[in-house]
């Protein structure tokens, strides 16, 4: 529902950091991130990030150049995650490039 799932959805995406621009881009990369929970579902994603030392404007990179990662299994994140690590890309403008591969 607008509500229940919408709303709440796009204002955690701003209060992440994302500017309206970038939240355009995350909805129409990845429309079916309305049918994820937020609670058991996105923010533990976000929080996985945040415990592997991204910071917030990474994230924000991150989810704007790459919304598909919001649909990914805990273990392909964790992976990406080390793999991004590995390149030593954290800095990298190609952050969001990095975390597909």
């Amino acid at each position: 529902s607008l509500e229940g799932n919408l709303k709440p959805t796009v204002q955690w995406l701003r209060d992440l950091g994302l500017d309206d621009v970038q939240v355009a881009k995350v909805i129409v990369g990845k429309p079916q991130l309305f049918g994820y929970c937020l609670e058991n579902n996105l923010k533990p994603k976000i929080q996985m990030l945040r415990e592997q030392g991204f910071a917030a404007s990474q994230i924000v990179r991150i989810l704007s150049s790459c919304p598909a990662l919001l649909g990914y299994s805990a273990k392909r994140l964790a992976y990406r995650m080390k793999v991004v690590e590995a390149r030593g890309s954290l800095t990298d403008k190609s952050l969001g490039t990095n975390m597909v591969l």
